[in-house]
């Protein structure tokens, strides 16, 4: 509700400062252009305005300010964009090229003959990443690193391999994966493996070898601290909804764990409404439930967790895009942005389908293990039904 109002200020005082929405539409680009950086306009304001217009010159105007954005006004941009492709819109190719080539120097990304590979992460959070340049005499410089959304970097090279020696190995890999390696945007590939590094113990570093001496093999530009993420442009469109609980039928949605000590104290609560002396119906129970999935969302997903989950959901959006799965790509894309937006995560579907699976996984397998072990002691609830039963029998 906050975000609407601010968004209703902008948009009142951009009308103040002279922008007619009913004009014709080249008069009013041609007057949202001229506000830009006009005092007290906002630039989230000229793009939702921009966005109203049904003109090729509108989207060629944010075609130019996205190449000059970042942060909220650049995904404003990317929304209003997104609002003019669904009518037919596009900005003008030259104009795209133009500004292609802007944001490139501005952020001194292009780096020539980078490309990129990347596994899923398994059910373990590990994955494998690929960064590849080629060779100015033929075949590629691979730098191949095994990373955990956990423990950080647990093994990096360097090697040099003919193209059939890549195909090769990535053929090798994939079948004994189970999973196909995707290509992906080399600049994610490079932020995972600086990212893991800086998570990766003293001890873990020692083992796993001198990344930044390998990498600056390979790569020019100084190690990101920080990655836009390119899902929030790619589905600048399905991030205004709220992300279904079907995401968690795709695997590597699901892969993500946090371990069963950060959450068995909240699967013990549920497992406790089962047992209990107290005799609760199947709508009682799902309601105290809930509130327990409530509280653990609010609560496992903050700080640090929050953080890994995002830049899991954001890479599993990037992975899901590359094989063919744009739909449920788009769901983790808005997963991610729901956290990166700190939004209120209780009431989405998604959400509360992955923390009561995370929850579940618990309960199952400490279940199996009281199954395994014998036990001299009854909870009251088993009590109780033997105490019943005992008197139900013939005497």
């Amino acid at each position: 509700m906050a975000n609407l109002k601010a968004s209703d200020a902008e948009d009142a005082r951009l009308r103040e400062a002279g922008f007619d929405p009913a004009a014709a539409p080249d008069r009013a680009v041609e007057k949202l252009e001229a506000l830009r950086g006009a005092p007290g306009v906002a630039d989230g304001a000229i793009a939702r305005a921009l966005g109203a217009i049904a003109s090729p010159a509108a989207a060629a105007a944010l075609a130019r300010m996205e190449a000059q954005a970042a942060g909220a006004v650049r995904r404003e941009i990317r929304r209003a964009l997104y609002r003019l492709r669904q009518r037919g819109i596009e900005p003008p190719r030259t104009v795209m090229q133009a500004a292609r080539a802007i944001a490139e120097a501005r952020t001194g990304a292009a780096e020539a003959g980078l490309d990129a590979l990347l596994s899923p992460a398994d059910a373990d959070g590990a994955r494998v990443v690929w960064l590849l340049k080629s060779r100015p005499g033929g075949g590629i410089r691979r730098l191949w690193g095994l990373v955990s959304e956990r423990d950080g970097m647990l093994g990096v090279n360097l090697t040099s391999l003919t193209r059939k020696e890549l195909r090769q190995d990535r053929a090798d890999l994939e079948r004994r994966a189970g999973v196909p390696m995707v290509e992906a945007d080399w600049r994610v590939a490079d932020f995972i493996l600086c990212d893991a590094w800086r998570r990766t113990p003293e001890a873990g570093r020692r083992e796993a070898g001198n990344f930044f001496a390998m990498r600056a093999e390979l790569v020019a530009a100084s190690p990101p601290a920080a990655l836009d993420h390119p899902i929030y442009r790619d589905f600048a469109g399905e991030i205004e909804h709220d992300p279904p609980a079907e995401l968690m039928a795709e695997p590597e949605a699901g892969a993500f764990t946090f371990g069963p000590e950060a959450v068995r104290g909240y699967a013990e609560e549920i497992a406790n409404l089962r047992n209990s002396v107290i005799v609760l119906n199947r709508a009682q129970q799902e309601e105290r439930a809930l509130l327990v999935v409530e509280r653990a969302i609010g609560e496992l997903l903050a700080g640090g967790n929050g953080v890994r989950l995002r830049r899991h959901l954001e890479d599993t959006a990037h992975y899901l895009a590359r094989t063919g799965r744009r739909t449920q790509a788009g769901w983790a894309a808005a997963a991610a942005a729901r956290l990166r937006d700190g939004a209120d995560l209780k009431r989405i579907p998604f959400f509360q389908a992955f923390v009561r699976a995370q929850l579940g996984a618990v309960i199952a397998r400490e279940e199996e293990q009281r199954r395994e072990e014998p036990r001299l002691i009854m909870t009251p609830a088993e009590a109780m039904r033997a105490r019943q039963a005992a008197m139900r029998r013939p005497r």
